[in-house]
């Protein structure tokens, strides 16, 4: 009976292929999707299924179903769709004729596949977007807390932003869309996953305990020139999504460079070009603002551009530009764009690392500059800034001026500082660290080892204050 089948099957299908790469999707993608899987025909070593999709989201012209396979199964024809697959990873793509999927309309193919009929699959997704039976929340903030600067559509770019949620059931799926960065995915307290520059994608993680769960999603990388975008957190079948965690009473932002982005923090050695390079090698979650916004068990943003100065970027690149440029934004690549500030952000605390680019390179032929004219319009921007600072939080944030070691940045920096108490701001500090660092992150940058000890000595500094948190 199973040869007779397969022959017809075999009739009737696209060639399989040996592998996939499921971030293919076509450009539009359901909002909201049911798959029904049902299993007509079994043999000793194998099977054949049908399955029907039911789009309950918008209209679509050009699906992709996704699926994983538990139990080694493997396809071996298919009609109605092309099969493809990797490993347990299996993808079916729409026939040519039924491609076109309207608001409430269903389709179905059919596979045969070597192996057992269980476990049945159940984390399909269609153009990315998880089949949960229901349609996915047209407001993916609605039970997602955030502290970053992320827009109505829930698009971002600064580095370290993250999205954390509720979920009760056994399993719960984190719908992204990114090329180009690298993600943290966390469950109750634990990293259960990196997505490396996932694309448009619904990643799950399964076979959770049925109770309640905490579930964090973090972007460890910088992409200036690109923005990422979250989709929400859904739930497996049976389970639910939660209301969203409370938001923190402690807010904390950190302002800086590449040093506070925590760029090349994870190499262990300074050349970073046969070891993955530096995006591979950067993990802002584990930067000395995050460690200790953690430590403080306060909401945080970290709003750092690597390369950019005060006045002057690195080696004078980018002349016209500097971090003031784009600090507004919460879409750097988006010119002229500002991030409305909601009343719900206004940290106590505020530190700022913003210097290195400026100073730390000589100023080549050509430039604007002078030692001492450098180091006027210096301190002068950062007057400037610490009063754009005022204006938008009021006088009751501490801010700290930051500056590691000796010599002309710490000195600028401290003057900085001891103008600003001149002026009558007490609540403007200078915190600078003074011991040794190893500096064996990409390209002399901090090591995880040295963020983790600049973390120590901010916590500590920072609970001498007295802030009124």
């Amino acid at each position: 009976m199973h040869r007779s089948r397969l022959a017809a099957a075999a009739a009737l299908t696209a060639a399989l292929t040996a592998a996939v790469t499921i971030g293919g999707a076509p450009a539009q993608a359901a909002v909201g999707c049911k798959v029904d899987y049902q299993v007509t025909n079994q043999w000793q070593g194998g099977f054949t299924a049908n399955v029907q999709i039911a789009n309950l989201g918008d209209a679509v012209n050009g699906w992709r179903l996704t699926w994983s396979f538990g139990g080694g199964q493997a396809v071996t024809a298919s009609w109605g769709g092309t099969a493809t697959q990797s490993g347990a990873q299996v993808s079916v793509a729409n026939a040519s004729w039924n491609g076109s999927l309207g608001s409430g309309a269903s389709t179905s193919f059919g596979f045969n596949a070597n192996g057992s009929t269980t476990p049945v699959p159940t984390d399909f997704a269609l153009n990315g977007t998880s089949c949960t039976g229901a349609p996915a929340p047209a407001d993916p903030l609605a039970k997602a807390h955030t502290a970053g600067r992320v827009t109505k559509d829930a698009r971002y770019s600064w580095p370290g932003v993250y999205f954390e949620g509720r979920v009760r059931g056994t399993g719960v799926g984190v719908v992204l869309d990114d090329s180009a960065n690298d993600y943290d995915v966390q469950v109750d307290g634990s990293t259960v996953a990196t997505l490396v520059t996932p694309g448009k994608t619904t990643y799950w993680v399964n076979n959770l305990a049925n109770a309640e769960h905490r579930v964090r999603l973090v972007k460890r990388t910088e992409s200036t020139w690109t923005s990422g975008q979250f989709g929400g957190f859904v739930a497996a079948t049976g389970g639910q999504v939660l209301d969203k965690p409370v938001a923190r009473t402690r807010q904390v932002e950190f302002i800086g460079d590449s040093l506070t982005v925590g760029y090349g923090n994870l190499s262990t050695t300074r050349d970073c070009s046969t070891n993955g390079g530096v995006t591979r090698n950067t993990n802002t979650d584990i930067s000395y603002g995050a460690l200790t916004a953690k430590s403080l068990n306060a909401d945080y943003q970290v709003n750092a551009f690597s390369g950019l100065g005060m006045v002057r970027n690195y080696n004078g690149g980018s002349p016209g530009t500097n971090y003031r440029t784009y600090y507004d934004r919460a879409l750097l690549n988006v010119e002229g764009d500002v991030w409305p500030v909601p009343s719900t952000w206004r940290p106590q605390l505020v530190v700022i690392g913003l210097g290195t680019n400026d100073f730390s390179t000589a100023i080549n032929p050509g430039e604007p500059w002078t030692p001492e004219s450098l180091l006027a319009a210096y301190k002068s921007a950062y007057q400037g800034f610490l009063d754009k600072l005022r204006t938008r939080y009021g006088t009751g944030t501490t801010i700290l001026v930051s500056a590691h070691g000796s010599g002309t940045l710490p000195n600028a920096a401290r003057q900085v500082v001891a103008d600003r108490n001149a002026q009558g701001d007490s609540k403007v500090r200078f915190w600078g660290y003074e011991g040794s660092l190893d500096l064996l992150g990409c390209d002399w940058h901090f090591s995880a080892r040295d963020h983790r000890v600049l973390s120590g000595s901010l916590v500590d500094y920072v609970s001498r204050l007295g802030l009124a948190w």
